[in-house]
């Protein structure tokens, strides 16, 4: 199948991956714009996990403010080296991830960082729930595991959809900003501050 320089140019748009990785990713899809969206997002994925073994000791650190003063997010934001961390896409989406922390307050980077004694509690609560709404309970362990996952979801940053792009984790983003600018990347640690909190 022929890949035409537009369908590439409509990818690029869609996933700012460089044009190369576009017309491969094209070619595997067959042509569907869409389809390439996915198997560049399993690309970036894979890639993301083989280069995470990679020392990221660059970097930035990212302060947003939010207009008012009132609600502010310093973010850590690591790279393998100066020139990537220099760069436009780097510093953007240090921006983009700081904006979601500031709407989204997460409680935790990833699911490993949430206390195991919380989700032990969130569990016998859920069940209780399930119990008391009359749910058999041969589905009631099916019940808790659902909203569990929810749970991570809302409070664990790097399983939350971006904000500004709902079709997205902020894992993805990462791991489509690994496949772009072709290094390790990944969130050290950040801070939320709000004045009254």
């Amino acid at each position: 199948m022929e890949i035409t320089a537009k369908q590439v140019k409509e990818l690029r748009d869609k996933t700012n991956v460089g044009l190369m990785e576009c017309k491969k990713a094209l070619a595997e899809a067959n042509g569907n714009v869409d389809e390439a969206v996915k198997v560049l997002r399993k690309k970036g994925i894979a890639k993301a996990e083989k280069k995470a073994s990679r020392d990221s000791s660059e970097g930035i650190i990212h302060a947003y403010i939010h207009p008012g003063a009132k609600l502010g997010v310093l973010l850590e934001l690591s790279c393998e080296t100066d020139f990537v961390a220099r760069t436009d896409d780097f510093k953007e989406m240090a921006n983009q991830i700081a904006m979601h922390i500031a709407a989204t307050n997460p409680m935790a980077l990833s699911e490993e960082d949430i206390d195991p004694k919380i989700i032990e509690d969130e569990k016998e609560i859920y069940k209780e729930q399930a119990l008391a709404a009359g749910k058999p309970e041969k589905i009631v362990d099916k019940i808790v595991e659902g909203r569990i996952k929810k749970y991570y979801t809302e409070n664990c940053l790097l399983d939350q959809p971006l904000v500004m792009d709902e079709d997205i984790t902020i894992k993805e983003l990462i791991s489509n900003a690994v496949l772009k600018l072709g290094e390790n990347i990944s969130i050290k640690r950040f801070a939320r501050y709000q004045i009254g909190m």
